[in-house]
């Protein structure tokens, strides 16, 4: 499989290293030095691209390799806003597109953990919901977009949460994110469930964006032949 890296930071680098492990050539890199070179061509030896770039070229990278056909496997976060105008796009391209703001397979299990809690849960009122993410200090975004994907899971299965807020809750109908930026913290997301007698909690805590770029890099090769919009719930649990 051919892959093009559209953004080669960190996370391009450990994507990078987990490709060539797993057999694959890297045919394409696209970095903040060469992202004015790339055109429609650029793609012509590409199956697949992986985009971890940067909230504002994340959507011009994704939509040059979708009017190529080239699936595209995207995990950067903060450009979320124009999400919907780049599924349509896919649809219409005839293209595959994949976003997760975590590709991590341990997370997405997580994913699954927190949605049943949050049902669970529902009937008890005498529980607050908040959350805390931990991340390195090179992050551009706050909260992580695996902070927020949790929060809206909640919202979605829990009747008590309409909506999350940063750093002070006004109301019982809002959830808590609290986030912290250290040295050297590849992601932490702990999910607390907090009354007078006692606290519920789970926790997912990364130690290194291997895990991250494995899970991008198995689910681009999951999508090669596939057309429309996809999740990781796809590629976890599809038969």
């Amino acid at each position: 499989m051919k892959i093009a890296l559209l953004g080669y930071g960190k996370m391009g680098k450990a994507i990078e290293e987990i490709a060539l492990e797993r057999g694959h050539d890297i045919s394409l890199k696209v970095s903040s030095r060469t992202r004015e070179f790339i055109n429609i061509n650029s793609f012509n030896e590409v199956d697949v691209a992986i985009d971890f770039s940067t909230p504002t070229t994340a959507q011009n990278n994704i939509e040059l390799a979708l009017k190529t056909k080239t699936p595209v496997i995207s995990g950067t976060t903060g450009w979320l806003e124009n999400i919907e105008s780049v599924n349509n796009l896919c649809l219409s391209s005839n293209a595959a597109f994949l976003y997760a703001s975590n590709f991590s397979l341990g997370v997405n299990l997580f994913f699954e953990l927190n949605k049943n809690l949050a049902k669970l849960m529902s009937n008890h009122t005498n529980y607050d919901i908040c959350m805390k993410e931990i991340h390195h200090t090179q992050k551009l975004d706050a909260p992580s977009g695996t902070a927020i994907s949790l929060a809206e899971q909640i919202i979605s299965n829990n009747k008590n949460k309409s909506n999350w807020v940063l750093n002070k809750a006004q109301n019982k109908k809002e959830i808590l994110i609290n986030p912290i930026r250290e040295n050297s913290v590849p992601g932490t997301h702990i999910v607390s469930y907090q009354s007078e007698i006692d606290t519920l909690s789970i926790k997912h805590e990364a130690h290194s964006r291997k895990g991250f770029a494995l899970g991008a890099v198995i689910a681009a090769e999951w999508i090669l032949n596939k057309k429309g919009v996809f999740s990781m719930k796809d590629v976890l649990f599809s038969d």
